[in-house]
């Protein structure tokens, strides 16, 4: 084969490898930036419980309340079906407020009557339960560290007191948007922790 056409050989093989390569972006160092993986499971090996809350606080949990919480008769009719198994689910009201307690710093709250029974829900400083982190769907083997999954339930109530507005005896009969998050234990609503609050013009 002349050199002419060993040239021509090596230039048809040089675009089909280049034609063939994608063009990948480089970070400011010079490392190529690969694109995520739509279907992997999010990486949250190298983020704190906080950094992870905070990051996921509107993908996996305020986005999925509005779209997904129950109302009153929904979370009755989850009640009543729902099996020993505990099971935490967003719920949406739009209700008066009945009661306010801030008497105790370190665990405000308010009440509410959803159909016909009292039901206290958090607002912090302090919020026990699973409620958030559960409602959110995320499971324990979405973790390989399982010490953040764990101290996810906390990140996460912690997160949400600060975004709550501040609630005081004003409240007490005013009609209110009321978003929370809850388990469902033994027919029973436990671990209420609010996620939005807003009065609502009378």
């Amino acid at each position: 084969m002349r050199l002419k056409q060993w040239g021509v050989v090596l230039i048809g093989a040089t675009t089909l490898l280049l034609t063939a390569c994608t063009v990948v972006d480089l970070d400011e160092n010079g490392r190529p930036i690969m694109p995520a993986d739509p279907n992997a499971k999010p990486s949250f090996d190298n983020l704190t419980p906080e950094q992870i809350a905070q990051q996921t606080w509107q993908t996996h949990v305020i986005d999925p309340a509005h779209k997904n919480a129950l109302d009153a008769s929904a979370l009755e009719e989850q009640l009543k079906s729902s099996s020993g198994t505990a099971n935490s689910v967003f719920v949406q009201l739009n209700t008066p407020i009945d009661a306010v307690d801030v008497s105790n710093a370190r665990d405000k709250n308010l009440t509410v009557t959803i159909n016909g029974k009292p039901v206290i829900i958090h607002l912090g400083p302090v919020i026990r339960g699973n409620a958030i982190r559960d409602a959110a769907g995320f499971k324990f083997d979405d973790f390989t560290n399982q010490v953040q999954f764990a101290r996810l339930s906390k990140a996460y109530n912690r997160y949400t007191v600060k975004q709550l507005p501040k609630v005081d005896d004003s409240w007490t009969g005013k009609p209110t948007s009321v978003l929370f998050a809850v388990t469902l234990s033994g027919g029973e609503l436990k671990d209420a922790a609010a996620l939005e609050l807003k009065q609502e013009a009378q």
